[in-house]
């Protein structure tokens, strides 16, 4: 089984409006053939709308979208000929496992014994023999998501689009299903685009992520880059920052600066411009954030409260000016009680007030 050939998807300058709301603003982007590619972002960021316009199942109000040199956004749906995957898997519940899956090459007017054929080898790649003459009702979520995979890959796609697929999952089936929609990906040498708004999701599957927000693309990379490197801090806070604290940047070298923060000072890696004097914010993670003995240098903070998580606590603080802060302990703290935390300046990001 392989997709049909094509060498990149261009989406050029691509946007959608509701009346007023500005929902997908001069998205541009180019994917090349056997890449996947995480959309990414919170709820509302403009990643569905992307996905649906390159579906078909939304009108762009400007901009293009290309396969190779045919401009495909004036096709419908159905000419475009794309695999696609719902949330909500979109199953017929009166057919049978095997009739769903056919259901696309059917109406293609494809001969019973190619669409037989074709049927048996998707259901071998999705790893549902035995299952065929059931019908959805009578399987797991995890199953019923698999026949919803096999159904957009049996047509052999240009391109496969999956809209938060493992969203409706509990965590054990969505850590199953994430590695075999990568070997899924894999076997066909097709081309992915998925939805999330999962970053370990993101990071785990995709070859390049998009991070969205408010309808803009605001970085793309590699999942190494963008979970080491995040350009902005929203970004940064989307994957995994989740302390940001502001100060006033006291230092400046190459590539680094210090922050003064109340009376504590913490260096941190540059991500954008910042001078001596001026504003800046200090990006976190928890799992880097950790405490120090007493009159070590770090952030000033009341313990709210600590969750046991098998190896180590996850602790909850407040500063005195109300920011908020998460971090790791090896032991319980006590709510009320005074601590100091610190992180290895190569685990802070700094950011200028142009974040």
């Amino acid at each position: 089984m392989n997709a049909a050939s094509f060498r990149e998807l261009k989406l050029d300058r691509l946007s959608r409006d509701f009346g007023t709301h500005n929902a997908l603003k001069d998205v541009s982007l180019t994917i090349g053939k056997g890449e996947f590619i995480a959309l990414l972002g919170p709820s509302g960021c403009g990643k569905s709308t992307t996905l649906n316009l390159i579906a078909g199942l939304l009108p762009a109000t400007g901009g293009g979208i290309w396969l190779d040199d045919k401009r495909i956004d004036p096709l419908r749906p159905e000419e475009r000929g794309f695999g696609m995957v719902f949330q909500n898997y979109a199953l017929f519940p009166h057919m049978t496992v095997a009739k769903n899956i056919g259901f696309g090459l059917k109406m293609r007017g494809v001969a019973k014994a190619e669409i037989d054929k074709r049927v048996a080898e998707a259901v071998a790649l999705v790893r549902l023999q035995g299952q065929t003459a059931k019908l959805p009702g009578q399987l797991s979520g995890g199953q019923q998501q698999r026949v919803a995979i096999a159904r957009a890959i049996v047509v052999e796609p240009p391109l496969v689009l999956m809209d938060e697929p493992l969203s409706n999952l509990d965590a054990k089936l969505r850590l199953e299903m994430r590695a075999e929609i990568r070997r899924i990906h894999n076997t066909l040498g097709a081309t992915t685009i998925y939805v999330t708004h999962d970053q370990e999701e993101a990071l785990s599957l995709a070859d390049r992520i998009v991070v969205l927000r408010d309808g803009v693309v605001r970085q793309v990379g590699t999942p190494e880059d963008l979970f080491s490197r995040p350009d902005h801090l929203d970004v940064a806070e989307f994957m995994g920052f989740r302390n940001k604290v502001k100060g006033t940047v006291a230092t400046v070298t190459e590539g680094h600066a210090t922050v003064a923060v109340s009376e504590a000072q913490l260096s941190g890696r540059t991500r954008n411009a910042v001078s001596a004097g001026g504003a800046a914010w200090l990006a976190i993670r928890p799992e880097d954030l950790h405490p120090v003995a007493a009159g070590q240098p770090g952030l000033k903070a009341q313990v709210v409260s600590t969750e046991f998580r098998g190896r180590e606590f996850v602790g909850f603080a407040r500063m005195a000016d109300g920011t908020d802060l998460s971090f790791l302990a090896h032991d319980k703290l006590s709510p009320g009680e005074a601590v100091t935390l610190a992180a290895d300046a190569d685990r802070v990001l700094v950011y200028g007030e142009a974040a």
